[in-house]
């Protein structure tokens, strides 16, 4: 709660700027200045029920209301990003016109008009555009070639699926339309590699049970992501992972057998986890014979750091999201080695998904939503 209220500050701050900037700032006259305040504050408030919808209010109610709100902040991103440009454009008609020794108020409220209606209806354009994009999640198909592969596990196919974030803005038919896309690829290993959810397992656990439909010959598995953690004890969502016949792992590894080789899949619990589950690869890899290849689940693609050190051979990732919103793809390598695709840190192949859902808004731009088709190969 006491986060829900400190973000509604923060929104409502930026609400305050929006209102300077599009309506003070423009002239807005009656009645439409008085419809762009409604807006931002019944956006407000939609935003506000879509940030604790899944932990605070219960789905059931609040999902409509949450797409909405959601919605709402990606535009919010856009408008403040346009604002700063208007601005800048304004400042620099005034220091232009002031050298001239012209008056430039007439001009700079042309401007201001004109750049602010440009910046409402392309910010609006975006997220209508990402809306689609993130409700259509599609599948990708990737050759990994790994050199110590045995070739009995030669054409693998593994099926990586992670951030979901089922809770407030999508539920059970989201995931169901991810299973059934899944399923239709027929994939030898399927990976769930954390943020499935936002919110509690009383309040979202029951969005998740198509995941007990998924079915791959090799086994399903899975492991947190950092957002299993934000809502109560992150471990009660990997008891619930468990009870739809997925393989939880948890800083432990798993032999997988086939034709008479075999090789290891690790997992380890996200890199941010809290005690008493901070993430252990050490103990992931207790037992595991070095000769043996080994892939490893890690939700975070910096935990790649770790794994070329221990002799990790492949290690699959999501989290970053690709960005998700266009332009926050630059700042993604400010933390992370990859913003998606394969890559190579160390001695480790990686790939990293962009991810098959969305947080906070339901919307993606210039990041399209995957579901990662691996097939491995002996190279």
């Amino acid at each position: 709660m006491i986060r829900l209220l400190a973000f509604g500050t923060v929104l409502a701050l930026i609400g305050l700027l929006l209102h300077f900037r599009y309506v003070r700032a423009t002239r807005l006259t009656r009645p439409y200045s008085v419809v762009a305040d409604a807006v931002l504050v019944v956006m407000w408030i939609l935003a506000l029920i879509g940030t604790g919808s899944g932990e605070v209010f219960d789905p059931a109610w609040s999902r409509l209301p949450a797409f909405i709100g959601l919605t709402w902040l990606a535009v919010v991103l856009y408008l403040v990003l346009g604002t700063l440009v208007v601005g800048i454009v304004t400042f620099g008609i005034r220091l232009v016109m002031a050298a001239r020794r012209r008056e430039s108020v007439a001009v700079r409220l042309r401007v201001t008009r004109v750049g602010s209606a440009m910046v409402a209806t392309a910010s609006v354009a975006a997220v209508a555009y990402g809306l689609f994009e993130a409700a259509h999640p599609k599948v990708t198909e990737t050759t990994v070639a790994l050199d110590r592969l045995p070739t009995e596990f030669d054409g693998t196919r593994v099926a990586l699926v992670s951030d979901l974030h089922v809770g407030p803005a999508r539920g059970a038919g989201f995931v169901q339309k991810v299973v059934d896309e899944v399923n239709a690829q027929s994939p030898d290993i399927v990976v769930l590699d954390g943020d499935l959810i936002d919110g509690t397992v009383e309040l979202v656990g029951s969005d998740l049970s198509p995941l007990s439909e998924l079915s791959a010959p090799l086994g399903v598995f899975a492991v947190s992501g950092n957002h299993e953690f934000y809502a109560g004890d992150g471990g009660e969502w990997l008891d619930l992972f468990q009870t739809l016949g997925v393989t939880v792992l948890r800083n432990e590894h798993q032999p997988v057998t086939t034709s008479g080789a075999t090789i290891d899949i690790a997992g380890i619990n996200d890199a941010t986890a809290p005690a008493p589950y901070e993430p252990n690869l050490t103990a992931a890899l207790d037992g595991h014979d070095p000769d043996r290849f080994v892939m490893l689940l890690a939700h975070q693609p910096l935990q790649a750091f770790e794994a070329s050190d221990l002799g990790v051979d492949f290690q699959m990732s999501g989290h970053t999201h690709a960005g998700q919103i266009w332009p926050l793809r630059y700042l993604v390598p400010l933390q992370q080695p990859s913003i998606e695709g394969l890559d190579t840190v160390g001695e480790t192949t990686l790939y990293t998904t962009g991810g098959a859902g969305a947080w906070g808004p339901p919307v993606r731009v210039a990041a399209p939503p995957e579901i990662a088709m691996l097939q491995l190969v002996s190279n």
